[in-house]
This record gives C-alpha cells, sequence and structure tokens, in this order.
C-alpha cells in the first residue's frame, strides 16, 4: 500500500511538469507582445501645405485706371471724362469705371460708344486655394456670362497674348435701339486680380455702324492700361510703405552720434 502511494505521487509530478512549462511560455509571449506594442512611437503629424500668398493687395481707381488720352479717343463725346464710378461696398476687392457719349455729326449722323471696365480682385484661402488660382476660377465665370449675352449673334471667342498673364477676348454683333452694335469684352487675368473691359459702339440716324475689327482693337489697348494700372497700384502702394518706415529716414540716435 505504502509503495503505491509512492508510484502514484511520482506519476502526478511528472506530468506536472508540461502543464508548467506551457503556462510559462504563455505568460513569456504574452509579455512580449506587451513589451511590442508599448515600444511603438506615435504616428507623425501630417503636414498641411500652405497656399501661396496674394500677389496684389488692392485694385487702381477704376477711373483713373484707363488714361485720359485714350478714354478721349474712344469714347470722344464722353458725358464725363471723368467716368461714372460702380457702386461697391469694398473697392479694394471690386471696382468697375465706366464712360458713355454720343459723337453728334449733324446729317452725317452719330457715333455711339460705350466703354465699362470692372476689377475683381482675390485673397488666398487655405480652405479655398490662392488668390490666383481663385482669379482664375472667376475667369472662367465672366467668360460664361460673356458667352451668354442676351441677344449676342456671331460670337468669336479666342485667346489674346500681352494682357496679364491669360487673357481671352470675346466679340459679338447685338442689335438694340434699333440699331446693329459691334461688342469686344476682353477678360484678363493678372496675379489675383481680374480685370473686365468691355467696349461697343454703333452708328444712329444713318451713320455707318463700326468696323468689328476696330471695336476689338481699341478694347485690347484699354484693357491692356487696366491691367498695368494693377501693378502700379501696387508699386505706389510698396513705394509709399518704404517712405514711411522707421529705416527710411534717419534715428535720433544716429543723427546724435554724427552732431
Amino acid at each position: 500500500m505504502h509503495r503505491s502511494a509512492s508510484r502514484l505521487t511520482r506519476i502526478l509530478a511528472c506530468a506536472a511538469v508540461p502543464v508548467m512549462l506551457v503556462v510559462a511560455g504563455c505568460s513569456s509571449d504574452s509579455g512580449k507582445k506587451e513589451s511590442d506594442g508599448s515600444s511603438s512611437a506615435p504616428s507623425a503629424k501630417k503636414s498641411v501645405p500652405t497656399v501661396a500668398p496674394a500677389k496684389f493687395a488692392g485694385l487702381p481707381d477704376p477711373c483713373k485706371a484707363i488714361s485720359t488720352k485714350t478714354i478721349t479717343s474712344l469714347v470722344p463725346k464722353a458725358k464725363s471724362k471723368a467716368g461714372s464710378p460702380a457702386t461697391s461696398s469694398d473697392t479694394s476687392a471690386r471696382a468697375g469705371c465706366s464712360w458713355n457719349g454720343l459723337d453728334d455729326n449733324g446729317v452725317k449722323g452719330s457715333q455711339y460708344r460705350w466703354l465699362d471696365v470692372g476689377f475683381t480682385r482675390f485673397d488666398s484661402d487655405q480652405a479655398l486655394g490662392s488668390g490666383a488660382k481663385r482669379a482664375g476660377d472667376d475667369l472662367t465665370k465672366q467668360l460664361a456670362k460673356t458667352r451668354t449675352a442676351e441677344g449676342a449673334k456671331k460670337i468669336v471667342e479666342a485667346p489674346v497674348s500681352g494682357i496679364g498673364e491669360q487673357a481671352t477676348k470675346v466679340t459679338y454683333d447685338l442689335t438694340k435701339t434699333g440699331e446693329d452694335f459691334k461688342y469686344a469684352t476682353i477678360v484678363a487675368r493678372t496675379g489675383n486680380v481680374v480685370v473686365t473691359l468691355t467696349y461697343n459702339g454703333a452708328g444712329y440716324a444713318g451713320a455707318q455702324t463700326p468696323s468689328g475689327a476696330d471695336i476689338l482693337k481699341d478694347a485690347e489697348k484699354a484693357a491692356k492700361e487696366a491691367v498695368a494700372a494693377v501693378a502700379d497700384t501696387d508699386a505706389d502702394a510698396d513705394a509709399g510703405d518704404k517712405q514711411s518706415s522707421p529705416s527710411a529716414s534717419p534715428s535720433k540716435s544716429a543723427k546724435s552720434s554724427s552732431n
């Protein structure tokens, strides 16, 4: 009886060894996994790309953006050479001006001319994009409006070089007040500013209808001046800032040391 009990004790002891080894193995794996998890570094935050700053911070006076000489040439009998400014709640973002007049030549008839220029400026916005991109999108919208002008006939659209960074010309015929009008619209972008210029004319009381080619040529000339005025205004603003800055004039300490 005693021998049987001793033998049973040895058998149970041997049987317990694999179980302990398995448990120890599981504990080791678990610790390794926890260690691996705790040693992993947190992922780096993704950087958000910034949009390019807007090129121009302001707009020119629209009624002075085209020279008096050009106004006199395009609208000979303008009611006001100074022009009629468009209504705007913020002239640094949107501005415009127009001129119109009837050149009465008596029995030879009369020539009517109308010129309009508009400026729209866009700031850079992290959510909406750069000022230049937003201006490009607006240029596309302005062209779409021009193409769908009510009553327009013989619409011709083409890119034009030498006016801003990108520009498109649209010409068409339109009949109103019983007369045939020739229209030319130039939509151009310079930096973050869109310039839209429209010029049209008609002959009254038997006067000859103006040439579409002449109307377009004059419109392009005026558009170049309007685009140049945007850069000139920005340059003038920079010059004013430099003159008003402390570094532009000698400091008191510099004067004292020189005395």
